[in-house]
């Protein structure tokens, strides 16, 4: 299944639960996968129009009379648009405000550099109080929704909105403040979020056969990051390499670089170099970025080995 439509599954658990639980969106809801839930809860679906600011406010003022709003739009529209009213109405107020961003990086595709973030992690990241989260399949966002939902302060979700391989198995156990260790290894250690998780994973395994050992950890929650394993994992391997689908400055990375600078270890990153994106498919803006299947796989190798 896509992941939008995980997404709109859980949530419509979440509100048949709760009549608090109710979604705003900014005329996005067949992007987002939840316009089918117009009809089944017309009293908990508001569409705010092309009004992001506009929708975290009214979020914002459902919060206070305790209600728990999700507010969704693409990536840069749910955070960079919205950025102020965020950090003031929602953050600063202590409000009970989730908000999802789908299409984050370069899974914007077409839609071009003005849609594509690659910097949401850190706008968001610099504002107190906020928990950043970016799952990476369906069984680990089934897991997390009730758990965030059930969480008393905002939330960002960057949702990769179409459909990803399952990498953990179900029956797996969520913690939304602990990242997973997805493989043990002695080589390199390789801190990885969202929708390229799978393809570090198999890099791993293949660098196995070859004699090579890469620890691979799943940062799903990069605010505030589990320093403890962030910790052990590097000075484990004494290398480390970041990955992911957002700049590498201010996201994963950078979280990885703050909790390793009391002692640091060698650390590296793949990811965004600092720059805007560009109209593509995904395949295409991958090999730009220097991110491909085979980039990672080639610098998980250059590092193991040294």
């Amino acid at each position: 299944m896509e992941m939008r439509a995980i997404y709109a599954e859980e949530m419509a658990k979440l509100m048949e639960a709760d009549r608090h639980v109710c979604i705003l969106d900014a005329d996005l809801a067949k992007a987002s996968g939840t316009r089918k839930l117009y009809e089944r809860f017309p009293n908990q679906m508001f569409d705010c129009g092309i009004a992001e600011q506009n929708m975290a406010s009214v979020a914002a003022g459902l919060a206070s009379y305790g209600f728990k709003p999700y507010i969704e739009s693409f990536t840069p529209f749910a955070t960079r648009r919205c950025c102020d009213q965020i950090a003031i109405s929602i953050a600063y107020a202590g409000m009970n405000v989730k908000i999802v961003g789908t299409d984050p990086g370069v899974t914007a595709q077409l839609n071009g550099g003005t849609h594509m973030s690659m910097e949401d992690i850190g706008v968001l990241r610099s504002i107190p109080r906020m928990v950043i989260f970016e799952p990476v399949d369906g069984v680990q966002l089934r897991a997390a929704l009730p758990v965030i939902n059930a969480y008393d302060g905002p939330v960002y979700i960057r949702l990769f909105r179409k459909e990803m391989p399952d990498v953990f198995e179900e029956g797996y156990k969520f913690d939304l403040f602990k990242a997973d260790t997805m493989r043990e290894g002695t080589d390199l250690t390789v801190f990885v979020s969202g929708f390229l998780t799978p393809d570090v994973v198999a890099a791993a395994d293949r660098l196995k056969a070859e004699g090579l050992s890469v620890e691979v950890v799943n940062v799903h929650t990069i605010k505030p990051i589990d320093r403890e394993t962030v910790i052990a994992a590097a000075h484990k391997t004494g290398r480390v390499l970041t990955v992911e689908n957002h700049n590498i400055l201010g996201g994963l990375h950078a979280a990885v670089l703050e909790a390793l600078a009391n002692d640091p270890v060698p650390t590296f990153a793949m990811g965004v170099n600092d720059r805007f994106g560009e109209v593509g498919k995904t395949p295409y803006l991958r090999k730009v970025m220097g991110f491909t299947e085979e980039d990672i796989y080639n610098r998980m190798k250059e590092l193991a080995a040294k």
